[in-house]
């Protein structure tokens, strides 16, 4: 390659820089690896829902038409739906491919290079990996060890850096906390934008901060159907904003984001919904039971989580080496290879004859250590 062309083909030196996002992977891949037929193995390393769509979802999708046309580009059925769902008016709605998208329109419509953004790490990679892309500098205010908010370092960070966004995860993404009401107000408080992601809030017990948008300026709240609606595979996500936001945001959004399948199977689902949060009860009472066994296993150390997965301190042996011995039994969890989490692991609940299955693994481990 010539001098010339080597000019012109250079990469950004922050992207070759960079680490690179680690997601999961597929079920076939890891059959594939472990040599195992995907009914094989016990997948609880992605927080997916299980009991996967609805009935009326998958019968959408059965029957789905005119694929050769474009998808409708506001999403105007899917939004009026959601605006019933989360009781919010239907102009307040943008809908994306997953709450991915909405992270990265919404900092698209905020971030120039050198702008700040407040993380509060351990929480989901996604705020951190964004914002670089969006040229921003990231300002970590990390989490206390129990999990909760350092929200004087957030403020003083506020003063300091004064910063465009400040990312929430709600419950948290590893550990499954919430942030308590009052903590949200002192941060709403602030004059930063908050962004509050609400991808596992059916699963908290507690009500969503959503109908609070359309009275504050400064707040935007993220949700997904991946989560309690089993559509994880399909990426359907959903962000509520101040109204004097969305024109902007409308500029900016992809024409054609959400695609047929997915904006069919996300109506179908909100038709749906006595049978989706009765998936989600069954979730919550096998979180409850896994947390409890959990307890017992005398090299884990759980976490109270409000969603649908439990993070666990790994005592008296490597988190990775757990992840790799119960990988070779057929069943992924989740590793974290970062500060602050190196010597956990997030599992995610299961069906129960899952967890039976994983608990019989964690018994076998214990006794051959």
């Amino acid at each position: 390659m010539s001098e010339l062309t080597r000019q012109a083909v250079r990469i950004r030196p922050d992207i070759a820089a960079m680490a690179a996002y680690t997601p999961t992977s597929s079920l076939e891949m890891f059959g594939e690896r472990l040599g195992l037929a995907p009914c094989e193995i016990v997948k609880l390393d992605a927080n997916e829902n299980p009991y996967g769509p609805a009935p009326s979802a998958l019968a959408a999708l059965a029957v789905i038409e005119d694929v050769n046309i474009y998808p409708d580009p506001t999403s105007s059925k899917l939004r009026a739906l959601l605006s019933e769902y989360v009781g919010v008016d239907a102009g307040h709605i943008l809908v994306g491919a997953g709450a991915d998208e909405l992270i990265t329109r919404t900092l698209e419509l905020f971030i120039e290079p050198g702008d700040a953004i407040v993380n509060c790490p351990p929480s989901f990679g996604m705020y951190p990996f964004d914002a670089a892309l969006a040229h921003a500098r990231v300002i970590d205010v990390p989490r206390r060890a129990d999990f909760s908010l350092d929200v004087d370092g957030i403020e003083a960070a506020v003063r300091e850096h004064a910063p465009k966004l400040l990312f929430l995860c709600s419950p948290n993404n590893p550990d499954g906390s919430l942030i308590p009401p009052d903590v949200l107000d002192r941060l709403l408080a602030l004059p930063v934008v908050v962004v509050l992601d609400e991808a596992y809030i059916e699963f908290s017990g507690v009500e969503s901060a959503a109908p609070r948008v359309p009275q504050l300026e400064n707040l935007i709240v993220l949700r997904t159907f991946s989560k309690w609606a089993g559509l994880a595979g399909l990426r359907v996500g959903y962000g509520i904003f101040p109204l004097d936001l969305m024109a902007h945001l409308w500029k900016i959004k992809q024409p054609y984001n959400l695609n047929v399948a997915a904006d069919l199977a996300a109506r179908a689902s909100l038709l749906d919904v006595p049978e989706l949060l009765g998936n989600v009860a069954l979730l919550i009472e096998e979180r409850e039971r896994l947390a409890r066994a959990l307890a017992d296993v005398p090299f884990l150390q759980p976490y109270p989580s409000r969603s649908n997965f439990i993070l666990c301190r790994v005592t008296g042996m490597e988190a990775a080496d757990l992840r790799a011995a119960l990988e070779q039994r057929g069943i992924l969890v989740r590793y974290y290879n970062s500060r602050g989490l190196s010597d956990h692991i997030r599992i995610s609940v299961g069906l129960p004859e899952q967890t039976d299955r994983l608990l019989a693994a964690l018994r076998d481990i214990g006794e051959g250590a």
